[in-house]
């Protein structure tokens, strides 16, 4: 019989730097899925890669002095040893800069163009020097400057063509309203708000301020701009237009696109415009995930609060990170990293749960009976429910796959696994062991929990593939009594199956140690800084003030009861806040850097007595404390949780 295939896609990476554990998500998410379906039978393509051009890739190449193809040979080196450290069973690996995703590219561009959708234009803007970059009105700090380096920019602009987006709107506004394309629906509803309604913008499509890029074939000068040239990696990778692959007729559309929350609005918008411009069909299905924060910030080498994804892999194993970072992750939502709680997730669920299930079973049959069960059988209490929870896993976590909730499969499976260790405890086989009258009835206890482990793991091995192969080993589980098709079937090992006693799989971590210890290294992996190269360049002090002059800034503590972006702006959130007077609205130039839910509920300092101004057309009634950070970025301070809602700051 013919497998039904399945086509699974990551965005690709942009090798501006090494890669962290935030980039380790949709990898790893992806796999998981990968490996679930070809379980299930299917005819699986997972692709992944690395998205190589644009400026600050040359930019950086420049500094570095290199070319820009040695500087992202060298990093794509990087990243393909992380995902063979993690495991991951793609199937093909794309990189922007190959000959065959070129030839795709100039022929998609010359395709719109010859289709009316293309047009050569102007792109005006305000322009950085120092960043060689344009940005928007609406881009623009709350300043008027640059929202990368916040110095002054200039009126510029430069030859480019664009993409009328216009024709496509209405379709794309059914596509995330009417139908499930996108999930969590929530996304959809934000990009329809904030993009399509307001009027979609036509899109830049190629660039002459820089050259590493692909060549516009029919315009000397002229580079195709990024999201063109990235977003169709997904289909030259099938062979659409080349000759180096045939599968785009029996594999796209895709099954599922997987992308963070920060380029949805490219997958969700730009992406389907494309591809109905050149009139093909859409994918089935875009999973947006949030980000992996570190103490409430995104994972950011810049901020210096990467956590090196090959430092975890080596120290606990990569199916232990695996775990920890699918089961802290619900879709749609951001996880915040901690090395406190993934060892508690270790410990509890893995080392305490799993793994002492295991090693409880195996010792046991290896005790009382050598190693290989009796055939005789003696059923009794607790058997049945145990059984139910089992069998009734599989279906239970096939529908939870369609919706791309992975932490809510893990979830299903370690509560049949408690259910497990609590069967121990109900049945006590130690008890049995001592009463030869019992020995039927210990043999069934026990092998009633060898094969919930097999029925558990089976699933499982999708998300830790490393680790179940150990545990079948343990079990005497054979390649044929863990396919897909047995997980909801009891009975499946055989009568008399012989047990092998292996190493502890999750050995017991002392928290307070390890957390030292892995700080530390952590701490130690970080790059030095030199004198004369000083973490933080310090803004000149203001003139002078005196106390009367402070005490002209009313600070107060305030919380935001909501907050949502400003129609028309890509800089601007509008927050209501609860002051401890009535209450007020304040617009403040973060949304660069923070989403509305990662606002709502938190306390914030406000300078209270600012005289109100309308930015965008919406009265603002004060503004937000927020710090400047080295490499542009901008962070919110948020004061102490004790401190009462109207507290005066002095």
């Amino acid at each position: 019989m013919t497998k039904k295939p399945y086509y699974i896609t990551t965005p690709i990476y942009y090798p501006s730097g090494n890669p962290h554990i935030g980039h380790c998500y949709t990898t790893t998410a992806c796999d998981t899925i990968a490996r679930y379906r070809r379980m299930q039978g299917y005819d699986v393509i997972f692709l992944t890669g690395t998205d190589e051009h644009g400026q600050k890739i040359e930019q950086k190449a420049a500094e570095a002095g290199v070319t820009p193809k040695e500087y992202v040979d060298e990093i794509v080196k990087v990243f393909q040893s992380l995902w063979k450290r993690m495991n991951i069973s793609y199937d093909r690996y794309i990189r922007t800069t190959d000959d065959y995703h070129v030839e795709t590219v100039q022929k998609i561009f010359r395709m719109l163009y010859d289709k009316g959708y293309i047009y050569k234009g102007e792109y005006k803007g305000k322009y950085c020097t120092p960043c060689e970059s344009f940005w928007t009105e609406s881009q623009l700090d709350e300043n008027g400057c640059c929202p990368e380096c916040h110095r002054a920019v200039i009126e510029a602009k430069e030859e480019a063509y664009f993409m009328k987006m216009s024709p496509f709107a209405d379709r794309i506004e059914a596509l995330l309203t009417q139908t499930d394309y996108l999930q969590p629906k929530t996304r959809a509803v934000e990009l329809v708000n904030n993009f399509i309604r307001p009027g979609l913008e036509d899109l830049c499509v190629s660039r002459t301020s820089f050259t590493w890029g692909i060549p516009v074939d029919f315009d000397e000068g002229h580079v195709v701009y990024v999201w063109v040239d990235a977003l169709s990696n997904y289909i030259s990778a099938l062979g659409y237009v080349n000759d180096a692959y045939q599968d785009f007729d029996e594999y796209w559309p895709a099954d599922l696109h997987m992308v963070a929350k920060d380029i949805m609005r490219f997958h969700a918008i730009t992406w389907p415009a494309i591809l109905m411009a050149l009139d093909l069909p859409l994918p089935k299905h875009l999973a947006v995930h949030g980000w992996i924060t570190f103490n409430g910030q995104k994972m950011s080498k810049s901020l210096g609060n990467v956590v090196d994804p090959f430092l975890l892999a080596d120290r606990y194993g990569a199916d232990a990170v695996r775990y920890h970072i699918l089961r802290e992750m619900a879709l749609g939502a951001d996880s915040s990293f901690s090395n406190e709680v993934m060892i508690q997730r270790i410990n509890s669920d893995l080392a305490n749960g799993l793994g002492n299930l295991v090693s409880r079973t195996v010792a046991m049959v290896d005790k009382y009976f050598g190693g290989t069960l009796i055939e005789e059988r003696q059923p009794g209490e607790f058997d049945a429910e145990l059984v139910a929870a089992a069998e009734g896993l599989k279906p239970r976590l096939e529908e939870l796959l369609e919706k791309t909730q992975l932490n809510v499969m893990l979830s299903e499976i370690f509560q049949v696994v408690s259910r497990a260790n609590k069967y121990i405890d109900e049945t006590m086989p130690w008890i049995l062991a001592r009463d030869p009258e019992n020995r039927a009835r210990l043999a069934t206890v026990l092998y009633h929990l060898l094969e919930m482990i097999r029925m558990i793991t089976v699933p499982l091995s999708a998300f830790m593939p490393e680790t179940m192969l150990k545990v079948w080993e343990q079990i005497g589980a054979t390649a044929a009594e863990t396919a897909y098709e047995t997980t909801a079937q009891f009975g499946v090992l055989p009568a008399n199956v012989t047990v092998h006693k292996g190493e502890i799989l999750f050995p017991r971590i002392d928290t307070e140690k390890e957390i030292d210890e892995l700080n530390q290294l952590i701490l130690a992996s970080q790059p030095e800084q030199t004198p004369e190269e000083p973490a933080y360049k310090l803004q000149p002090l203001a003139e002078e003030i005196t106390i009367k002059d402070f005490a002209k800034t009313d600070l107060r503590v305030a919380k935001v009861t909501a907050c949502e972006k400003v129609k028309k702006s890509k800089k601007l959130l509008r927050l209501e806040l609860d002051d401890g007077m009535g209450g007020r609205q304040v617009v403040s130039g973060i949304a660069p850097w923070y989403t509305p839910e990662d606002l709502i509920g938190k306390k914030i300092l406000l300078v209270a007595n600012l005289k109100p101004a309308k930015l965008c057309g919406v009265e603002s009634n004060g503004m937000i404390c927020a710090a400047d950070l080295p490499n542009g970025d901008v962070r919110v301070i948020f004061p102490d949780e004790a401190l009462p809602v109207g507290a005066k700051v002095r």
